[in-house]
Formats: C-alpha cells, sequence, structure tokens
C-alpha cells in the first residue's frame, strides 16, 4: 500500500537524511509503501531503479543460489539500509538476492539515480551508509559464526520467538524457508517441529507455525545456549 511522503517521518529513523536538499527529493520521486509479513518486497531487477531505506519492521537478507535456493544472509531492522544494495548500486551489478517482510514493514524508495548520488556527494549521508555497513558485516559474521555453533535446536526456537510474539504466535513460513534460515535441511527441520508439537510447544500445518508454549520454548533455549 503506498502512502504519503512525509519527510518528517522518515528523518525521525534516519536523520542524516536532513541533509538532502528539498529540490533533490523532488527529483528522486520518493515513495512510501508498506508490505505484510513475508511479502518479497525487492528483488534482482528493483536494484537498477531504485535505494531504499527501511522505515519500519524486520526484512530477511536472502541471497538467490545458482539452483533457485534461498538461504539467509542476514536481517535487516529499521534504520538500517543494506549493504548488498548499495556496493551493487557502486559496482553496478545485479542484485544476487532478495528482501523478504518478516514483519509488516514500511519502505522508502528513491530513484536509483538519487539514491547513488547523495552517497557520492553528501558526507554526512555517506560516513552513515557506510558505518552502517561495516556494523552489517559485523552482524553477518557473526550470524554466519552462530550457525556453525549453536545447536539446531537452540537456532529453530531463536527463528520462532523472533518472529511470533505472545499476541501473534502465528508465523506462516514454510519448512524449507526456515531450513533455510537457520542453516539446515528441510528433513531435520520437520522433526524437530514435529517433536515441538508432540509436546505441545508448537502447532504446525501447511505453510504456517503456531507457538503455543513460548515459555518452554523460551526455557530451552536457555539450556541449549548454557550446554553449549
Amino acid at each position: 500500500m503506498a502512502l504519503n511522503f512525509n519527510p518528517s517521518s522518515v528523518f525521525d529513523v534516519f536523520p542524516f537524511l536532513k541533509s538532502v536538499p528539498q529540490a533533490e527529493w523532488t527529483a528522486a520521486q520518493p515513495r512510501v509503501l508498506t508490505y505484510p509479513s513475508q511479502a518479497r518486497i525487492f528483488q534482482k531487477e528493483d536494484a537498477a531503479n531504485y535505494g531504499m531505506f527501511l522505515l519500519r519492521g524486520t526484512v530477511r537478507i536472502t541471497l538467490i543460489e545458482e539452483n533457485g535456493s534461498e538461504s539467509l544472509l542476514t536481517l535487516l531492522s529499521a534504520g538500517e539500509v543494506c549493504s548488498l544494495l548499495v556496493l551493487c548500486g557502486l559496482s553496478d551489478r545485479d542484485y544476487p538476492g532478495s528482501l523478504i517482510a518478516e514483519t509488516e514493514v514500511e519502505v522508502l524508495f528513491v530513484s536509483k539515480s538519487s539514491f547513488l548520488s547523495w552517497i557520492q556527494v553528501q558526507p554526512t549521508i555517506r560516513n552513515a551508509i557506510f558505518g552502517g555497513l561495516l556494523d552489517g558485516m559485523i552482524r553477518t559474521s557473526r550470524m554466519l559464526q552462530a550457525k556453525h555453533n549453536e545447536p539446531l535446536e537452540a537456532r529453530l526456537a531463536k527463528a520462532l520467538l523472533r518472529t511470533t510474539t505472545d499476541t501473534n504466535p502465528l508465523l506462516h513460513i514454510t519448512h524449507q524457508v526456515l531450513a533455510n534460515e537457520i542453516g539446515s535441511a528441510r528433513e531435520v527441520v520437520s522433526r524437530v517441529l514435529k517433536r515441538y508439537q508432540e509436546k505441545g510447544w508448537v502447532e504446525t500445518g501447511r505453510g504456517w507455525v503456531r507457538v503455543t508454549n513460548r515459555g518452554m520454548l523460551e526455557a530451552q533455549l536457555g539450556d541449549l545456549v548454557t550446554e553449549a
């Protein structure tokens, strides 16, 4: 859904964008869109036309492999800019993955030419963007390390707890996508979810998982982290 562009609300999340002159905002053709959870909001072909700023919510950044499978690279939160998007724009290369809404999200799109010009010409914006790239690289490295070091059950529990709440316990996601996110195989994730269901911690169906006992998942997560 398209929303009216409100500079003050954008500046609350990205204060460094205040340095952009009004005339350049007009040329950038800004538009704010909202997407529901699990919507695909940015793909390979979009990188040729747009820059993107996440105003609200959380987004999964995935890499698309040659065989068509997707793997989770990192998560993007409100106030952050996708490092892949910036690097692809500066190097004039195709975007190698997609961005998928993990929660309902609100996104600001601007023209690619304006986006790149701001990075190159505005020191405040350049420093903020590249500082964010460094933070993103560190976070991605930590996520990859956790995939190797944490037990599968811990990674799965974290994913389920992070993407649900007490008031919204239903997650629309397939076992394959969950497996991609935590770095495992679909069959393994399905077995663990079946075990959780037998214990009464979750309910599952085709394309969805509902957390029914967050306390037990959190307790198990604590036990697994302690043991690790």
